[in-house]
C-alpha cells in the first residue's frame, strides 16, 4: 500500500515518507489516542521536527489514517514530507516501519491502473436558506450522495474511478478544551467536565463524520494525482481524513 496528498504539479518535490504503524493495543497510551482524534494528532506530531511555523502539520504535510478491521491489532499510517523520527514514540507504543514514496510518485503516468482507498470528510455546508441545519452547519453525507462527493473529489485529483465501494466508518471524534477550540459554530457536541492535575476542566467533544472508500481507478492526470497525494483531500486532515493510499495494479476500464 501506498499513499497521499495535493499540490502545485509544477513545485512538487518528489519525497515524501509513508509509515506503518502495528499499534499495540494493549498499550494505555495507545488506548488514550484511540479514544481522541485530536491526542492521535498530537502523537502523529512527534514524529516531525518542532518549529515549523504557524501550521505545522501543513509545513511538515503530516497526513495520517487509522485502519482497523475488529480482529487484528489496528495499524495507523502516517505520510510526512520530512523524514519521521519513529524513536520519539513511547515505548512499547507500535512496531513502525517507514518507506520513501519516491518510486511511487515517479511511476504515475496516464492510464496506469490502481487500486486505492481513502478515508474521507464527506460534507456539505448548509446555506443561509437551508432547512435541514444552520448556516454552514456540515451535514454529513451517505451512500450516493456520499460516493457522488468521492467522485468529484477524485477527479479533481487526476483519477477516472472504475469501482467505488463505501462504508460509513465510526466517527473521528475529539476533546478539546475549551479555552484552545474557540470556533464551535457547528454545534457538534456537547460540553462536559474532565478532571486533570487536581481541578476540573470543560472541554468539548467534536465529531467528524468519516467516510471509506475503496476500489479501482485509472491514472488521468499524474500531476494532480502527486499533489492529491502529498497534501490530502478534502477537510478533517487534522483528525485522520484526506490521505489517500494507491497501490499500482487492478483492471483497466
Amino acid at each position: 500500500m501506498t499513499t497521499a496528498a495535493s499540490a502545485s504539479p509544477d513545485t512538487v518535490a518528489e519525497e515524501a515518507w509513508l509509515t506503518r504503524l502495528l499499534l499495540n493495543s494493549g498499550n494505555r497510551q495507545v488506548q488514550h489516542d484511540l479514544r481522541n482524534a485530536a491526542a492521535l494528532h498530537r502523537r502523529v506530531m512527534t514524529l516531525v521536527p518542532n518549529r515549523l511555523g504557524g501550521s505545522p502539520r501543513a509545513q511538515a504535510g503530516a497526513l495520517f489514517r487509522l485502519d482497523t478491521d475488529g480482529i487484528g491489532a489496528p495499524v495507523l499510517l502516517v505520510q510526512t514530507r520530512v523524514a519521521p523520527d519513529t524513536a520519539q514514540l513511547p515505548a512499547g507504543y507500535a512496531q513502525a516501519q517507514t518507506r520513501t514514496m519516491r518510486a511511487l510518485l515517479a511511476a504515475l503516468r496516464p492510464g496506469l491502473p490502481v487500486r486505492y482507498r481513502f478515508l474521507g470528510n464527506a460534507i456539505r455546508r448548509c446555506g443561509r436558506n437551508s432547512t435541514v441545519g444552520k448556516w454552514k452547519q456540515a451535514i454529513p453525507l451517505y451512500g450516493e450522495d456520499a460516493e457522488r462527493w468521492w467522485a468529484d473529489r477524485a477527479a479533481a485529483a487526476g483519477l477516472d474511478l472504475h469501482t467505488v465501494l463505501s462504508g460509513t466508518a465510526d466517527a473521528l471524534t475529539a476533546w478539546h478544551r475549551l479555552k484552545d477550540h474557540c470556533d464551535h459554530r457547528d454545534g457538534r457536541g456537547p460540553k462536559t467536565q474532565i478532571k486533570g492535575s487536581g481541578q476540573a476542566t470543560e472541554t468539548l467533544r467534536v465529531a467528524h463524520a468519516a467516510t471509506l472508500f475503496e476500489g479501482a481507478a485509472t491514472v488521468r492526470d499524474p500531476n494532480a494525482l502527486r499533489g492529491a497525494l502529498l497534501h490530502g483531500i478534502g477537510r478533517g486532515k487534522a483528525y485522520g481524513c484526506g490521505l489517500l493510499s494507491l497501490a499500482p495494479g487492478g483492471p483497466e476500464a
